[in-house]
């Protein structure tokens, strides 16, 4: 959020536009809090965004249901399957195959699509677009990394 503040133009769209809330991208939304972080963190690793996955670990993926072993778990190459359920798993390919191929296959789409309906789509697409693009401005940035944990724990 500091960063886009720099340009106050942007920000101010940002928040009229309701894509930036008082406390996340996309406030207003279908997913379930779980799944929504679940997309969030895998779009970090897919997108190499450290700051941010971490920013989300130290302060909220936790109470979004997220247990231990699933959040480190998102930093694995191959899913552990007996951590998620077969819709977590499309929808962490689906994070990875667009961050990193900006394509989604017909195996993978068909899967989806057994998971979830249309707007979830939508809504999950558009997600892992804001946070990889919150991935380019960190690349920008280079934010400090903040000590949430430390500052909780005092």
């Amino acid at each position: 959020f500091r960063t886009v503040a720099r340009n106050e133009g942007l920000f101010l769209q940002l928040v009229d536009s309701w894509l930036l809330g008082p406390t996340d991208l996309m406030a207003k939304r279908v997913m379930p809090p779980a799944l929504r972080e679940l997309l969030i963190l895998r779009t970090c690793v897919a997108a190499r965004n450290d700051y941010e996955w971490h920013l989300h670990v130290d302060t909220i993926s936790a109470r979004m249901g997220l247990s231990a072993a699933q959040i480190a778990d998102t930093r694995s190459a191959l899913p552990d399957a007996k951590l998620w359920s077969a819709a977590e798993l499309a929808a962490m390919a689906l994070a990875d195959a667009l961050v990193g191929h900006l394509a989604v296959g017909d195996d993978l789409f068909t899967r989806l699509r057994d998971h979830f309906d249309e707007a979830t789509l939508i809504e999950m697409t558009q997600l892992i677009g804001l946070y990889t693009g919150v991935a380019m401005q960190v690349a920008l940035a280079r934010p400090e990394r903040d000590a949430y944990r430390t500052r909780r724990a005092e």
